[in-house]
């Protein structure tokens, strides 16, 4: 017989939770949050690099043989509990969980290395619309070259790299500074939740 998960928090992560709330009591106020969606620059890149630099967030589920933290996904959820509570625009669960998960099953350890100093910033560019049961839209390979458009990609709009995937069946890390992609905001539906349109040419 197994044993049954202990769902209660210890000390360690309920400390976490502390250290996360205090510090978004003192950046990420409700007046701000709601000017920022309202504004052209609804991410707040400043609160990012303090959760991810100072705290060490943005590698929490990186292994630290890659300069990460090497910590479970309960207190990843410590940490999205509380940004959920206070709505702060951040790409955490987009770059450190999501991407970092899908990097994580690729072994691209060189990004992963990346994301938990917090120098970039990931995206996977599958739409916020697709179904956890539905086909993932995915761009073409041609010669070589990645070339389609992906509509609804969270967070697009801040990300150094998007997780592009494509009709081969794989996964390619793009950089948003390349001149063949350009990413176009988006009105979403959830103010708070930025989207952008990719396109690869």
């Amino acid at each position: 017989m197994s044993a049954q998960p202990d769902l209660l928090y210890s000390e360690e992560e309920e400390a976490l939770r502390a250290a996360v709330r205090d510090l978004l009591t003192d950046h990420c106020d409700p007046a701000g949050v709601i000017a920022r969606t309202e504004s052209h620059t609804p991410h707040d890149l400043p609160l990012w690099k303090t959760l991810a630099g100072s705290m060490g967030l943005a590698g929490l589920l990186v292994p630290e043989s890659l300069g990460g933290q090497g910590a479970t996904h309960r207190e990843a959820a410590v940490v999205l509990e509380e940004l959920g509570r206070a709505v702060a625009p951040v790409p955490y669960l987009t770059s450190a969980v999501v991407a970092t998960e899908a990097l994580l099953a690729c072994g691209a350890d060189d990004l992963l290395t990346e994301l938990a100093s917090a120098t970039t910033v990931a995206a996977l560019a599958v739409g916020l619309h697709v179904s956890p049961e539905g086909a993932v839209p995915h761009v073409r390979l041609e010669n070589g070259a990645l070339r389609g458009e992906l509509t609804g990609i969270a967070d697009a709009a801040v990300a150094d790299v998007l997780l592009v995937p494509a009709d081969d069946g794989g996964l390619y890390a793009v950089r948003t500074a390349d001149a063949a992609v350009t990413v176009t905001p988006q009105v979403s539906l959830d103010l708070t939740r930025p989207v952008a349109r990719v396109r690869l040419d």
